[in-house]
């Protein structure tokens, strides 16, 4: 009896014990960020995996992993690299791998099983991959660098004009020649995997057997190629066969090669190539027998020139269709007339797999207008987006035929014209152009293969026929980042400067976070730490943001501190290139400091704030060098572009002085540095930090807080300054009310209700006043439609968000750039005050994070979806005259911190029932001092509007 007694127990306990497994659901398993990666060098990666649930309040209590070298191997008896036993842990993200040493291109099998907060075990989750890459320099065996052994081209078309705005006049010039390359090689037996790891100093295309490999383009990213190069990887097993096969690669010049535009301005005379464009390429082959062989770039290959005559990442490409060598990649070609490669040695230190996303065509778009112009007789097409990438063309004209393609971002002020006032190549020496040669008798499709461009119009001359669809298309290029975050609300307006802002971010994503995709390309640290933490609410950016740190570390120099003999490595204002400007200012080089910071609240993973802090610690050290005799750090660039500021001509525009605006960035820093100092457990320099921090807050409201005259109010002298102060922290608690006063009287009675911000007063000034009980002003800046604001630029008609902010209809003509994604900056302001989502700073990446919208009265609703490594928190609310309701979704394994007030709590529903009744009904015991905290799960919060 006893034993039926036990088993009935039994078997109840299994049955709800496999209940509880069925409701815990793997969404997704991911290693350094990337789902069955085929290459990773990391001696120990990162595993993260995304948990869906039922019910409420559930959560990790313990997770398993299993890392096997072969599938069968993968249990917990046999698994033969790792096995961690069950770990006591909530952690479900950023799992460092401690198992046996990983070995080079090998592939790995691995899984993972939790227990929840009952200790009850999930099912085993699907099996996933990954692969290391080569991890070591060493592994790249025989392969060589091959280059071009000799210039061919014989085109007319290789030669540009290049004209920079200093100089008097234009000078003829060509690039380095692109090469083709060329070897068969032969498979003995079945294959049963290949792998082809590249690594292209400049951009490359790999083919074989006639067909290109992967869908990338411009790869590599560009980097500080003498310090730091880039390899990829690609299954090739599916384009190699048994027998003869055919290896091609076509090198252009890409940044790396990039021996042109900027070379000579009198800023920058020095050679701006960091060499002539190479390639290396290995292909490992795995056989069905066991055995392996391996195919690399050496001494067997061949090379010519091509139709490519003229390539540069600036000008454009020029393509002689006349010149074409036709099945030049594949077997049945005679390359008897090619020449041998070169192999050489360039300068470098190190190359590492390229784990960001790639560049891909990510969109097509026709035109939306075709007109001649009345001015020129030329067709303009207008594709009616702004955009970075290129225009392809599908054309029948005879052999010969140049056809021309400018690419513009505007037109004159009449509309009858393309103006190439932001793209002409005033400041570096190249237009942007694009020019194709027909071979003749058939249509010819093209599309360049080495270069990007800014542009939403295109004119375009040499064809017979007017321009339509199916012969000229735009095309979006640029890192293929996932959008998973999302924003929409009632105010249409506020939609669309969401969309401009997502556009001008997308198109200046090409390895790099650039300034602007058309006239520098550059990745200015300012502008670079401007627009990250609206990027991270919506786009997947860890590992782009890994590699742009890299780029920032191999860019430092050593300098002197001020007023010492003592070095320190500094970053320059742009990273990475050879267009580096200066010693980063204050205010640009904290990009070293916030963007570990970022990925840090925003994924929660810490191995970015261990791998960089020896650098930012030294940096941190470096500006404290600048501290006067008042304690001010002396030293800043600015708060770029506020209205109608010139630096030359209207430089009192920027109403906020670079210094101020520096030290309050630096005041932020210094608390950074405090909670980085921590968690690499360096005390002193915790406690240095902590009293720097206190000794600036002391100086910067002596020096800079000041009384408005004929009101009673105070303010730092401007709204960029008084904005920064209070977003950091800065202020006097018994000063906040007068100085908020000050602000807003600033903003209504002085300008009008307008902001006059430039980058970084901007992105904090909308956030700030809804903190502060000024929502309606927020909206109120943001929507008015005179200048200077968000709105009257999208009256003007622009797509994306301008470098400056000018009375655009007084100019003659569009100048700087139209594309600049400092600007978006702002509009993290959408999901973290009227989305209402942050993160925690204590329990980072969203393990635990606050939903507090603050809105105008003007918005009835708003819903917004952000990314998280636990899954997309979902955050919906309306409000009407009766009542406020919240459609919420907290993601497994985290918890939400709703904040809502005493009053409020009073006539709280949840899910349709009162706090008791919900807590009663479904279990879960709900937290509340001046905030509900509530686990997993799905919720609709209600309750009554709170009368005036």
């Amino acid at each position: 009896m006893k034993n039926r007694i036990f088993l009935i127990v039994f078997s109840l306990f299994a049955i709800a014990t496999s209940v509880q497994a069925q409701s815990i659901k793997f969404q997704s398993l991911t290693c350094n960020y990337q789902t069955n990666p085929i290459a990773i060098d990391s001696e120990q990666p990162l595993f993260s995996w995304i948990v869906n649930a039922d019910g409420f309040n559930r959560e990790q209590t313990a997770y398993q992993i299993l890392v096997a070298s072969q599938p069968n191997l993968l249990n917990e008896k046999d698994a033969d690299f790792w096995n961690s036993g069950k770990v006591e842990s909530a952690q479900s993200a950023h799992v460092k791998y401690k198992g046996e040493k990983l070995n080079p291109t090998q592939k790995y099998w691995w899984k993972v099983k939790i227990w929840d907060e009952n200790g009850l075990a999930s099912a085993w989750s699907a099996v996933y991959t990954f692969e290391t890459g080569l991890m070591t320099e060493s592994n790249w065996d025989n392969s060589k660098w091959i280059c071009l052994s000799e210039d061919t081209r014989t085109s007319e078309y290789r030669f540009r004009a290049y004209k920079t705005g200093k100089m008097d006049e234009p000078t003829m010039v060509t690039s380095n020649p692109v090469g083709y390359f060329r070897n068969e090689i032969t498979a003995n037996k079945e294959i049963k995997s290949a792998r082809a790891y590249v690594c292209g100093l400049g951009y490359y295309e790999l083919y074989i057997n006639g067909e290109k490999t992967g869908d990338h383009v411009l790869d590599p990213a560009p980097s500080n190629y003498d310090k730091q190069a880039y390899y990829v990887a690609y299954d090739v097993t599916s384009q190699l066969k048994t027998g003869k096969n055919t290896l091609g690669l076509i090198v252009g010049n890409g940044f790396y090669g990039q021996s042109i535009s900027w070379k000579n301005d009198p800023e920058s005379e020095r050679d701006m190539a960091f060499g002539i464009p190479a390639a290396r390429l290995l292909v490992k082959v795995n056989y069905t027998d066991g055995t392996q062989t391996e195919f690399v770039t050496d001494e067997s290959w061949k090379n010519s020139t091509g139709p490519i005559v003229f390539d540069n990442v600036y000008g454009g490409d020029t393509y002689d269709a006349r010149y074409e060598i036709k099945g030049w990649n594949t077997s049945d070609y005679d390359d008897s007339a090619w020449s041998q490669t070169k192999i050489i040695s360039p300068k470098l230190n190190k190359i590492s797999i390229q784990e960001m996303p790639p560049i891909r065509r990510l969109k097509e778009l026709a035109p939306q207008r075709v007109f001649k112009s009345p001015v020129t007789g030329k067709w303009i097409v207008d594709f009616g987006q702004n955009i970075a990438g290129w225009v392809q063309i599908t054309v029948n004209e005879k052999a010969g035929q140049l056809i021309e393609i400018v690419p513009t971002e505007a037109l004159t002020q009449s509309g009858d014209d393309i103006y190439p006032g932001s793209t002409g190549g005033g400041a570096n020496g190249m237009p942007q152009l694009l020019q194709y040669i027909c071979k003749g008798g058939a249509p010819e499709t093209w599309e360049p293969k080495f270069s990007y461009h800014g542009f939403r119009y295109a004119q375009i001359t040499g064809v017979s026929t007017k321009p339509d669809a199916k012969m000229i298309k735009a095309v979006l290029v640029a890192n293929d980042v996932k959008q998973k975050g999302n924003f929409v609300c009632s105010d249409p307006l506020l939609n669309k400067m969401d969309t401009i802002s997502r556009w001008t971010i997308v198109d200046n994503l090409h390895g790099i976070p650039e300034d602007c995709p058309h006239r520098e390309k550059c990745g200015w640290l300012g502008d670079a730490h401007a627009f990250a933490e609206y990027a991270l609410y919506n786009y997947d950016l860890a590992n782009f943001y890994k590699k742009y740190m890299e780029d920032i570390r191999t860019q430092m120099r050593p300098v002197n501190g001020q007023n010492t003999e003592a070095k320190f490595n500094v970053p320059t204002m742009i990273a990475p290139g050879k267009r580096t400007s200066t010693i980063a200012k204050l205010d640009w080089g904290v990009a070293t400091m916030y963007l570990p910071w970022y990925n840090y609240i925003y994924y929660g993973d810490s191995s970015i704030v261990t791998e960089y802090y020896p650098e930012m610690k030294e940096l941190t050290n470096y500006y404290l060098t600048f501290k006067n005799e008042k304690g001010i750090i002396d030293n800043g660039m600015g708060d770029w572009c506020p209205p109608l500021w010139d630096r030359r001509q209207n430089p009192e525009a920027m109403e906020c002085h670079p210094v101020v605006s520096a030290n309050a960035y630096f005041y932020d820093i210094l608390g950074i540095m405090e909670r980085f100092a921590e968690m690499n457990g360096d005390t002193s320099f915790q406690e240095k930090v902590k009293k720097e921090k206190l000794e600036l807050f002391k100086a910067f409201n002596a020096e800079y807080l000041e009384s408005i005259p004929l009101v009673n109010f105070n303010w730092y002298g401007s709204q960029t300054a008084t904005v920064m102060a209070l977003q950091f922290g800065m202020v006097p608690e018994e000063k906040i009310e007068s100085i908020v006063n000050g602000l807003k009287y600033n903003i209504e009675a002085v300008k009008g209700g307008h902001h006059s911000t430039g980058i970084h007063g901007n992105r904090y000034i909308y956030t700030v006043l809804n903190n502060y009980q000024n929502a309606d002003l927020a909206h109120e800046i943001l929507t008015t439609p005179t200048f200077p604001s968000q709105t009257y630029v999208m009256n003007y008609g622009f797509t994306t968000w301008p470098e400056r902010q000018f009375y655009w209809e007084e100019m003659e003509g569009l100048s700087n750039s139209l594309n600049h994604p400092m600007h978006s900056g702002f509009a993290a302001y959408f999901y973290e005050s009227l989305g209402g989502i942050k993160s925690s700073f204590d329990k980072p990446g969203y393990k635990e994070f606050t939903v507090n919208p603050v809105f105008s009265e003007n918005i009835s609703n708003t819903s917004v979806n952000i990314p998280t490594p636990y899954g997309n928190i979902h955050n919906s609310w309306k409000q009407d005259e009766s009542g406020f309701s919240i459609d919420l979704k907290v993601p497994f394994n985290t918890k939400a911190n709703v904040l809502i007030s005493e009053e409020e709590r009073l006539s709280l529903k949840i899910n349709g029932l009162s706090w008791s009744e919900f807590q009663e009904k479904s279990g879960v015991e709900i937290r509340y001092n001046k905030m509900v905290v509530l686990g997993s799960g799905d919720y609709r919060i209600e309750y009554e509007k709170l009368k005036n």
